[in-house]
């Protein structure tokens, strides 16, 4: 199990549900003035925001490093599939990546991938994209939380230091006979400045509007256009 798999089965146990729905209402609000045709979603979870986008009459595709979110994905009929971005075919009218999706990649991860992100745009194509601001990571993010159900427990340990976040989950499921598996791994993700967006090659930053979710100033939306 990958670390991206072991936060997919541990997900519903972060308490991320309303932020989420939060963060699907403002990019559909943001789509609605592009008038889009066609999406490519990536990191794209279950499938809820495709959800939402198919329902306005949008064709979507999404891909996710996570095989477990895929098949869920496939499992309510979605185009969805666990590859990078570098290898998905065509050309879209949006690309989006919602939820951190960008914290996940290290400077050298997301020059590669905004590079990648851009060769499947259409000329006119859109990118949205959320990152965490420091309070983000060092007010919301940091720290320590535990859930569990009668089946499961979840605990979650996270460090902020030299603009890094290490967050070390451990998952307990219950087996049939009454046992316990242990799932335990980190996942580290990198605080980037604004201005790491401000001067790429293939893409231009149109837009910026810090907001929140969590009663801080914790997130910041960026809008890019192809160049």
């Amino acid at each position: 199990m990958t670390n991206l798999d072991l936060y997919a089965k541990a997900e519903h146990l972060l308490g991320i549900e309303e932020a989420t729905e939060a963060l699907y209402d403002l990019y559909r609000s943001e789509l609605d003035e592009y008038k889009i045709k066609t999406l490519l979603d990536v990191g794209c979870g279950r499938g809820g925001f495709m959800q939402r986008m198919i329902s306005d009459g949008v064709v979507c595709k999404g891909v996710d490093l996570s095989a477990v979110m895929i098949d869920e994905c496939l499992a309510q009929g979605l185009d969805a599939e666990c590859i990078d971005v570098s290898e998905v075919g065509g050309k879209y009218d949006a690309v989006v990546s919602i939820f951190d999706v960008l914290n996940f990649l290290d400077k050298d991860a997301l020059t590669k991938f905004l590079n990648a992100v851009s060769q499947k745009l259409n000329d006119d194509g859109v990118f949205i994209a959320d990152i965490n601001t420091r309070y983000g990571f060092s007010d919301v993010a940091e720290g320590t939380m535990s859930n569990d159900t009668e089946e499961e427990f979840l605990s979650v340990d996270a460090v902020f230091e030299n603009d890094e976040l290490h967050t070390k989950f451990t998952l307990f499921e219950k087996n049939a006979d009454g046992r316990y598996t242990k799932h335990q791994d980190t996942i580290i993700q990198y605080f980037h400045k604004i201005r790491a967006f401000e001067k790429l090659d293939s893409l231009k930053l149109v837009e910026k509007q810090t907001f929140s979710l969590y009663d801080t100033e914790d997130k910041t939306l960026l809008i890019f256009k192809k160049r």
